[in-house]
């Protein structure tokens, strides 16, 4: 660059510490940013190192006991679903003596593993449906099976035409493996617990009943009833 007359060159030099900005100015909210995302980077990689921590020291497993645990340190019971409404005893035979628990009165029988003959099990048979004679022809299907019939005829009046499956066992705890025999003799059947102390039960004939389920298929039903369910396998994390 040629230097005009007269002019010295000295009087073009750039002097000082001040040079000229080539760029925008940084922005402050940028250097905000920048210093909240550091902070959350570190918050998480500590958050992640104190849970590996646990996980290999057993700390987690320790506090998943404690919150499945029950706060007086005994087993959660599930809640009993589905029980029957409470009803008198159907026959005067078989009643313990005196007044029954209300507790005990309508809840279903507790199940069982094992059965025992039907050479052993008194069931009385009783008709609470507007079909005549199905008590008596429904005993004596029962006798050929090898149950000992005590009462045959028909229900008391407060369960007539009050019972709308195909019919109703009633026992006490002492009768719960011989009520879960009878009931695999028909599809449809219910258990139910009137708090009688013997081990008598009652077969109460329901509006829906037609006939007992043949030997095979009630040989098959009793199988399936007193065969233990499997316990489910818990989820991780879960109780």
């Amino acid at each position: 660059m040629l230097t005009p007359h007269g002019m010295k060159g000295k009087q073009f030099r750039i002097t000082g510490t001040s040079y000229p900005r080539l760029g925008p100015p940084p922005r402050r909210g940028r250097r905000v940013l920048m210093l909240v995302g550091s902070l959350l980077a570190l918050a998480l990689i500590a958050l992640g190192g104190v849970q590996l921590v646990n996980i290999f020291t057993g700390k987690a497993k320790h506090g998943l006991a404690q919150a499945c645990a029950h706060p007086l340190g005994k087993p959660l019971a599930a809640p009993v679903t589905g029980a029957p409404s409470a009803s008198p005893s159907p026959s005067g035979s078989g009643s313990p003596s005196g007044s029954a628990s209300p507790g005990a009165l309508g809840t279903p029988l507790p199940a069982v593993t094992a059965v025992p003959s039907p050479q052993t099990v008194t069931v009385n048979v009783l008709n609470a449906s507007d079909k005549n004679g199905l008590a008596a022809r429904t005993a004596d299907e029962l006798k050929k099976r090898g149950f000992t019939v005590g009462k045959v005829g028909n229900a008391p009046g407060p369960l007539q035409n009050k019972v709308p499956g195909a019919a109703e066992v009633v026992g006490g705890q002492s009768g719960a493996a011989a009520a879960a025999l009878l009931g695999a003799q028909v599809a449809g059947s219910a258990t139910m617990n009137d708090g009688r102390s013997d081990g008598s039960v009652d077969f109460v004939i329901g509006s829906g009943f037609s006939q007992l389920l043949d030997q095979n298929a009630a040989a098959t039903a009793l199988a399936a009833a007193i065969k233990p369910s499997p316990s489910p396998s818990p989820q991780p994390g879960s109780c």
